[in-house]
Formats: structure tokens, C-alpha cells, sequence
């Protein structure tokens, strides 16, 4: 009950959160995305990064920008929601690199996951970061010496960072962000379901009706 609670808890620092970024990036009130599902094979690539069980039943997929206010405040939250359900979720992240600098960031993301150090440093980044997602005016050394902070190989990550495997992923998700018509971050996905009510509590109710239904159906 506590764990539901402290979800309920953040959602208005959190939506306040969104709505401010998104108002300063694009300049007019968010859209609510289509209720239509969409096809798999756009939202989840063989390159993604998971967290949780690959075989899990249900599948959070979200469209996310390292340099994103709301996605630093939906991510505890996320977490929360496949802790308490094991198991059944997990969480692939998509990049969308929305904000000036945000492609750089995922640069470090993607050196960090070469060296299995994906979760250590996107943790270690989101922790701080105001310290270097300065919107017009990103500091990205800081966010290498945050990366390195956090136990990254600097002369191999930077390495890494430019090479052609890195540059694929960004652009296959830059594509793929187009392709699902993704204007906002964070934007969420369960099941190729959009999530259409944006707060933590909707991101908790829409997980909740695909646990339901993939238990009704087994």
C-alpha cells in the first residue's frame, strides 16, 4: 500500500514537470496521443535497452531523453512499478533526443552499455541532472565526468561514443520517433497500447489492465 501510495504521491510534481518542459520545447500545449495500438516492430528493436526479464508479459516502452525534467521524475517511478511486479514488466528505452545536447548524452548511454555500465550511469546522470542539461546550454564534459564518475572507462567510452554501431542506434530511434508521431518526452507505450492519461497513476493503471488481461487470458 505504501509503494502505490508514494506512486500517487509524485504525480503532480511530476505531470508539473512535463507540462513546463514541453511548453518550453515546443511552444504549445501537449497533444494526448491516438488510443490506436501500434505495430511492434517500431517500438521494440533488437538494439533497445531493457530492463527486466525479456520474456516478461508486458512491455513499458518509453520514448526518452536523457536532458527531459519529466522523464528524471517518471523514472523512480517506473522502477517502482517493476519492482512491485517482478517478473511480468519490463521497461525497453527508446531515444529521443529532443532537447540540444540530448544526442550526445545517449552517446555516453550507449558507450556506457558496451562496458555493462548502462543502468550505473543513466542513474548517475539523472541524479545530476541539473548539473549539465542546461537547456541552451548543455554541458556535456560534465556529463562525461558524471559518466566517469560513476566507474566508465573514459578513453574507451569516448571511443565508443562515435562509432558507426552508436550512430546506427541514434538514427534507427530518431526513425522510429518520427514513425510513431512521438512529440513529447517521456511518452509511454504498454503493450503497443499509447498511454493516453499522462500522470504516474495513469502509467500505473494501464499496466495494471495488461497484467489483468495477460492473466485473464492465460
Amino acid at each position: 500500500m505504501k509503494r502505490r501510495t508514494l506512486v500517487v504521491s509524485t504525480a503532480f510534481a511530476a505531470v508539473g514537470v512535463f507540462a513546463a518542459g514541453a511548453a518550453l520545447y515546443s511552444g504549445r500545449p501537449a497533444e494526448a496521443p491516438s488510443a490506436t495500438p501500434v505495430a511492434d516492430d517500431t517500438l521494440v528493436r533488437m538494439h533497445s535497452p531493457v530492463m527486466g526479464p525479456a520474456a516478461a508479459p508486458v512491455t513499458i516502452v518509453e520514448f526518452f531523453d536523457p536532458s527531459c525534467e519529466a522523464c528524471r521524475a517518471f523514472y523512480p517511478i517506473v522502477k517502482q512499478i517493476m519492482a512491485q511486479n517482478g517478473d511480468d514488466v519490463r521497461l525497453v528505452i527508446r531515444y529521443t533526443p529532443l532537447h540540444e545536447g540530448s544526442d550526445e548524452a545517449v552517446r555516453i548511454l550507449e558507450a556506457a552499455r558496451k562496458q555493462n555500465l548502462f543502468q550505473p550511469v543513466l542513474e548517475a546522470l539523472l541524479a545530476r541532472q541539473p548539473d549539465w542539461a542546461v537547456h541552451g546550454a548543455p554541458n556535456i564534459d560534465k556529463a562525461w565526468q558524471i559518466a566517469a564518475a560513476g566507474g566508465l572507462d573514459l578513453a574507451k567510452a569516448r571511443q565508443d561514443a562515435v562509432s558507426s554501431s552508436v550512430t546506427s542506434v541514434l538514427a534507427q530511434d530518431i526513425a522510429d520517433v518520427e514513425a510513431n508521431n512521438v512529440r513529447q518526452t517521456p511518452t509511454f507505450f504498454v503493450n503497443g497500447k499509447p498511454l493516453t492519461e499522462f500522470s504516474p497513476q495513469g502509467l500505473y493503471n494501464l499496466v495494471g489492465a495488461e497484467l489483468k488481461a495477460v492473466k485473464a487470458g492465460s
